[in-house]
């Protein structure tokens, strides 16, 4: 894979667009990253990160060097352009007004089974005040059911450049920290069964909480 140009490994669409949407974050959001080197580089896993934006799914996946899955409501899928464009960058519909998705559930195991790379935003849905909110079992069902390693991955600042019911603050620096993946001994606890997944998820979530923005550069 070359690390210049990783889009030359993804899906055209995908790919054309991964590199579009960079330059222009990189414009719009000049922030660090630190961390990549935390990443698998083959195999299945699961990015799991903060949620307080709109702003996080592309920007946690645009520094990935892999093709991603991400998600978004089967609402979003209106005739013509709109499905077009979901489905050929490999969008995951999931049904959130109703209770679990089990084939949203199924699309996700296979996926990491094919060795794909999935975020996952373990809070369910946007913090309100941009602090870390309870996880819900979501992403603790899909990591206890795979053992695929878990990235825990946080956004900061990206609650002060568009956040809930606040306007779009170009120029607002959003930084990312990728921290150590855990494996499925640190957050798989077998022996608690229904407890298990939300055991999962909160150890997920505690590891979130755990990273730090990228040190201040000093010119």
């Amino acid at each position: 894979m070359s690390r210049d140009h990783p889009q030359l490994e993804m899906e055209p669409l995908y790919g054309f667009c991964h590199a579009v949407i960079k330059i222009i974050s990189s414009a719009a959001f000049r922030g660090d990253i630190v961390g990549l080197e935390n990443l698998p580089g083959t195999g299945g896993y699961i990015v799991a990160a903060n949620h307080a934006s709109h702003l996080d799914p592309p920007i946690v996946g645009l520094h990935l060097p892999r093709q991603v899955n991400f998600f978004a409501r089967k609402t979003l899928w209106k005739p013509g352009l709109a499905a077009w464009w979901l489905d050929g960058v490999g969008t995951i519909p999931v049904d959130r007004d109703g209770g679990t998705d089990v084939t949203a559930i199924k699309r996700v195991l296979q996926a990491l089974k094919q060795g794909h790379v999935i975020i996952f935003f373990p809070e369910g849905t946007r913090s309100p005040d941009g602090q870390l909110q309870t996880a819900k079992p979501g992403v603790g069902l899909i990591a206890c059911k795979t053992g695929v390693p878990v990235v825990p991955a946080r956004v900061f600042n990206s609650a002060e450049a568009f956040g809930r019911g606040g306007r779009l603050r170009l120029g607002t620096p959003v930084d990312v920290t990728y921290g150590r993946a855990l494996r499925a001994a640190d957050y798989d606890q077998p022996q608690l069964g229904k407890e298990r997944y939300q055991w999962a998820a909160d150890r997920i979530m505690a590891a979130i909480s755990e990273l730090t923005p990228p040190p201040v550069t000093v010119l």
